[in-house]
């Protein structure tokens, strides 16, 4: 699969909303991070790379369709979002399939224990966090009950839960 298309298709899908973009790419940059240090090998690390890309590739279509795009919507419309951009990247079945399912549930913490599925959510609360402006408590308690990779935590902790930086 050719990642670098994969980025630029899902760029052009959220043509307009740049917000929406840079979101996904920085969910992408955490979760490619987190899993080289993790020692994902390379078909693990594409996948999780694909789904980071398009986690929430639903948000549009839920929209369009529902006026509204809350986690249960983005994950029931994002993979049929997805699929087309993933042939045109040139992923296969299996990866389509792996790909889809990690989008479907991305707002499930509970779905599973697999590592490229943990390190999906904590890319997405590492930006969220962020982009939401997170207090330090809601870190705090994402940290037990939604982190478990060594490397997502290290990053919880030096971004939101260090002390603050003072010049």
């Amino acid at each position: 699969m050719d990642i670098a298309k994969l980025a630029a298709l899902a760029a052009a899908y959220d043509a307009g909303d740049p917000r929406r973009v840079h979101h996904f790419m920085k969910v992408y940059a955490f979760a490619r991070l987190i899993g080289q240090a993790e020692g994902l090998d390379e078909q693990t690390q594409e996948i999780l790379d694909a789904a980071a890309l398009l986690h929430d590739i639903g948000i549009h279509t839920a929209e369009r369709k529902f006026g509204a795009c809350g986690g249960p919507l983005q994950e029931a419309e994002g993979p049929s979002a997805a699929l087309p951009l993933l042939k045109q990247a040139g992923a296969d079945e299996a990866a389509c399939e792996q790909v889809c399912w990690l989008i479907a549930h991305h707002h499930s913490p509970g779905a599973s224990d697999a590592l490229p599925f943990r390190i999906l959510l904590e890319a997405d609360f590492l930006v969220n966090a962020y982009e939401d402006a997170l207090p330090p408590e809601a870190c705090r308690t994402a940290r037990t009950r939604l982190f478990r990779t060594r490397t997502g935590t290290q990053y919880l902790d030096d971004l939101f839960l260090a002390p603050p930086y003072q010049p």
